[in-house]
């Protein structure tokens, strides 16, 4: 077989992959599963002391509002950490907002920064109930605190706050928060204390709720998961009505967002379950942690020990909180190589040059270099054909009428000269599973997110675009420019393909001229950092190749 169609069967099978991602992948709609069984409800009713709550009205927090429910709203606690500033209700003591203060909704100068409770998730998250509702009035439990100021300010040592309720059936609630200045960690404790004159039986539950992905557009992965039996389980949402309970040894579960998640870790047995819910009508996910049913005797205290993690898919940051809880980071089939390529690009960005655009075209250089004798093989074998085109063009116009004998001849030819057709394919290959590793590494590193370039790239996980047009371009995302980086890579492909030997069939040659254009359109909705590679790389390749060619000849 002639080295043209192997490598033209190798790009269409790429085409393939990249067409069935945009087109079809890219337009999936979340399906509708079974509404969200309320295993968990929120918690139920005690009058507050206004005077040790304030509202978000009186805060200088500008993305803190009050809590509206129907009928009413509910006060609020703020927690100031270095790393994030958090909203506490009074209404269940959950955590109705999670700002980071490193990271920024978008790039636009004056953006605020990032929010991690989305606003249709009116009940907030971190939220305790019971699978048997043994309290009645779970759902309607409004806390309160020990804490007598309106801001809790963490600076140099970790603090703790509680929230209390008391039942009508005689258990006592409370629910601490331990906040650490230097860690997205927060430890949470839950203590039971039966007060009535009966024994409580009780499933405890955790759960974290948050708005569900509005499409499955990328690579990465978005929605509920769990760190089970030493494995990551990812559960799309559209599979929620047949994948809804996880049981084993849970060490943690949460919700995933493209950069950042929220986890619940236990920190007694991790042996439990996890239950999942979708509510349709808000676009809601909730994560529910099932905790073993417990026996309180009457007058005797239980308390349940768990961690919460809201901050950045960083594995760094991931790595220091312990508990497994970097597996989350998951580049799926080439995670094997993304893993290794996100190391060596974060370690060439903090001990060399601090740009990530740099470390791209580092690391690049670095690949080259480790398959320079593997290309070189393979241009020399592209140079050797480019030689016998002229023998090669006499076979097929004498044996135009007999393809065997054609084919016999043509077999004959590179035995005879000891050319190997399929080796200049051999470039193409290796390169194809680093490029879907960077593809990978590229849309769910956080690293990436917002990091600046050079000149108008300003943002690598986003296409490159210079000036923008108040007009839609056809096969363009927004925003609307040029994409200079993109069209220049479309350049390089095709001198690339001009030092190629064309291949024997017409058709074949004329469609292969036709790839750099088509590659162009492809890459015009990639991230920056990606074209950045594959630029790098066609740059380098050509060099490499006008070297090996301009040295046999």
């Amino acid at each position: 077989m002639e080295q043209g169609r192997l490598f033209l069967a190798i790009v269409l099978s790429f085409l393939v992959f990249v067409a069935w991602e945009f087109l079809f992948v890219g337009k999936q709609e979340v399906q509708s599963p079974v509404p969200l069984e309320k295993v968990v409800e929120s918690t139920g009713s005690k009058k507050v002391k206004k005077d040790v709550m304030v509202t978000a009205e009186k805060s200088t927090e500008g993305s803190l509002e009050r809590v509206a429910t129907p009928g009413r709203f509910f006060n609020s606690l703020i927690i100031n950490t270095p790393l994030y500033s958090a909203r506490i209700s009074e209404k269940g003591a959950a955590i109705v907002s999670f700002v980071l203060k490193d990271y920024r909704e978008t790039i636009d100068e004056g953006s605020p920064n990032k929010e991690l409770i989305s606003e249709s998730n009116k009940t907030g998250t971190a939220l305790l109930g019971f699978t048997n509702k043994a309290l009645l009035k779970m759902s309607d439990a409004v806390f309160t605190t020990d804490f007598s100021d309106p801001v809790l300010t963490v600076r140099n040592a970790s603090k703790s706050i509680s929230f209390f309720w008391q039942s009508a059936e005689g258990v006592l609630v409370e629910k601490r928060f331990s906040f650490d200045p230097e860690t997205y960690k927060v430890k949470m404790d839950v203590i039971l204390t039966n007060t009535a004159s009966r024994p409580f039986e009780e499933n405890l539950t955790v759960s974290l709720v948050n708005s569900g992905p509005e499409g499955a557009r990328r690579f990465s992965f978005e929605g509920p998961f769990v760190f089970v039996d030493n494995k990551l389980d990812e559960i799309k949402v559209k599979d929620l009505d047949e994948k809804n309970t996880i049981s084993g040894n849970i060490e943690w579960a949460g919700l995933s967002e493209q950069y950042f998640m929220s986890a619940i870790i236990p920190e007694m047995s991790p042996a439990s379950t996890v239950r999942l819910g979708y509510d349709t009508d808000k676009n809601l996910v909730e994560v529910i942690y099932i905790q073993h049913e417990k026996t309180i005797q009457p007058g005797a205290m239980q308390q349940f020990e768990y961690s919460l993690y809201m901050g950045p898919k960083k594995i760094s940051v991931l790595k220091a909180i312990g508990s497994n809880l970097d597996k989350a980071i998951n580049f799926g089939f080439f995670d094997i190589i993304a893993k290794p390529c996100l190391w060596l690009m974060n370690a060439i960005h903090d001990r060399l040059i601090p740009n990530y655009g740099i470390a791209i075209i580092l690391l690049t250089i670095l690949f080259k270099i480790i398959f320079w004798p593997l290309g070189t093989k393979s241009y020399k074998s592209m140079a050797e054909m480019k030689r016998l085109q002229p023998l090669m063009a006499e076979i097929r116009l004498k044996y135009k009428d007999d393809k065997k004998k054609m084919n016999e001849e043509t077999m004959g030819l590179y035995k005879t000269y000891k050319v190997n057709p399929m080796s200049g394919c051999l470039p193409m290959v290796v390169q194809i599973p680093v490029f879907f590793a960077f593809y990978r590494m590229l849309y769910g590193s956080i690293e990436l997110r917002h990091a600046p370039f050079l000149w108008w790239i300003n943002d690598l996980s986003a296409p490159d675009r210079l000036f923008t047009f108040n007009f839609t371009i056809p096969m363009m995302t927004p925003p609307y420019g040029i994409p200079v980086l993109t069209i220049i890579m479309g350049a390089t492909m095709f001198l690339q393909q001009k030092l190629s030997p064309p291949p024997g069939d017409p058709t074949q040659a004329k469609f292969m001229m036709m790839m750099p254009l088509i590659f162009t359109f492809i890459f015009i909705n990639f991230p920056a950092g990606l074209v950045l590679y594959w630029l790098v790389n066609n740059v380098l390749s050509i060099s490499q190749q006008y070297y090996i060619t301009q040295k046999i000849v």
